[in-house]
């Protein structure tokens, strides 16, 4: 099938367009490539599927020079002229979006990103589908939207009217507009809560990276709450074997679905929103201990509060995932972080 792939210079984006691509699909990345974080990192995944920096032009599409079904895009995804080209020029089968502006701590700073980019760039995204016939747009949402929720395992037929974060305001805005165009226009919709997603590649903002970099260097490492964190630590390729069982199966309407007592994980609309991750929490130190056994070398810890926008534990219900489409993560934590290690060293120690 034809797919645009948003966030290709991303993380999550980088992994499944290497998947995607080796199974044959027919795939369009695309990436505003912003520098919220190192951009000479985003750089190099995009050089190993073939998209050579030295070509990339704003709006030009350029081929990969590895993989003849791959073309990437440098865009941004408030660029409503240029996207709702691209999707009359391309006319996708289907589309996933993982390009958005992330981090619960930036939102605090810098609030108009995340409008720009989360909600003005994912309305062009649905007008783009709305116009040109797409099958079914997955999209990033976010383990965050459950905000003040208490109750575990988090679960998808829970409410979560209460965010915390303008990042989290963000991905549940996200969720209430698919549900719209599913409910208006027919789209098939689907919504993929992520859980802490790590891995080779990861984003440097991100605990693990921190981590690694800072107890290699003999740095003390910043562990929020006192350590009485516990987070459901998804391992990348868990995610992309996800992300690739729902890209292939399109939400149906719930048939006993009533507003009489909505269920808000489904709806009679072609909509659906998955809860993604590993379901098992891990305490944030024994998170530590696992990456100090894969260095070799003891952390330098520094305890402090509970930042603002955190939440304390994370836990996915993914029992829809599983029971509708097989999901079933399998790779545990010392094996994740071990991978990843082992990635670092090999990319960042000479």
């Amino acid at each position: 099938m034809k797919l645009l792939l948003t966030g290709t210079a991303g993380f999550i984006g980088f992994h499944l367009a290497k998947r995607l691509l080796d199974r044959g699909d027919e795939v369009i990345g695309l990436d505003c490539i912003n520098d919220y974080y190192d951009i000479n990192l985003k750089y190099s995944r995009l050089e190993i599927t073939g998209i050579e920096r030295s070509k990339i032009e704003y709006g030009k599409l350029v081929q990969s020079t590895i993989y003849p079904n791959y073309r990437f895009i440098q865009l941004r995804l408030e660029d409503r002229e240029a996207i709702l080209k691209l999707f009359a020029d391309e006319k996708f089968d289907r589309v996933c979006n993982l390009a958005a502006q992330a981090g619960v701590r930036y939102s605090l700073q810098n609030p108009y990103t995340y409008i720009d980019s989360n909600i003005n760039g994912f309305l062009n995204i649905l007008e783009g589908c709305r116009h040109n016939g797409v099958k079914h747009l997955a999209y990033a949402s976010s383990s965050s939207v459950y905000g003040l929720n208490e109750t575990m395992p988090f679960s998808v037929h829970h409410n979560v009217d209460h965010p915390i974060s303008l990042y989290a305001a963000s991905k549940k805005s996200n969720e209430l507009m698919a549900h719209t165009y599913s409910y208006l226009y027919g789209i098939p919709t689907t919504g993929l809560r992520f859980f802490t997603v790590y891995g080779p590649w990861g984003r440097p903002d991100m605990a693990l990276f921190l981590f690694t970099k800072a107890i290699l260097e003999g740095k003390p490492i910043d562990v929020y709450n006192n350590g009485n964190m516990q987070r459901d630590f998804t391992y990348i390729d868990d995610i992309v074997e996800g992300i690739v069982r729902v890209l292939d199966n399109p939400p149906k309407g719930n048939p006993s679905w009533t507003g009489a007592s909505p269920d808000p994980g489904t709806s009679v609309a072609p909509y659906r929103v998955y809860n993604i991750g590993n379901s098992s929490p891990v305490r944030l130190l024994d998170f530590i201990e696992a990456i100090e056994e894969a260095l070799g070398r003891t952390a330098i810890k520094n305890f402090l509060p509970l930042q603002p926008g955190d939440v304390p534990a994370t836990w996915a219900d993914v029992s829809d995932l599983e029971s509708d489409l097989g999901y079933k993560p399998n790779t545990n934590i010392k094996v994740g972080v071990k991978r990843f290690v082992e990635w670092y060293k090999e990319k960042y120690i000479i």
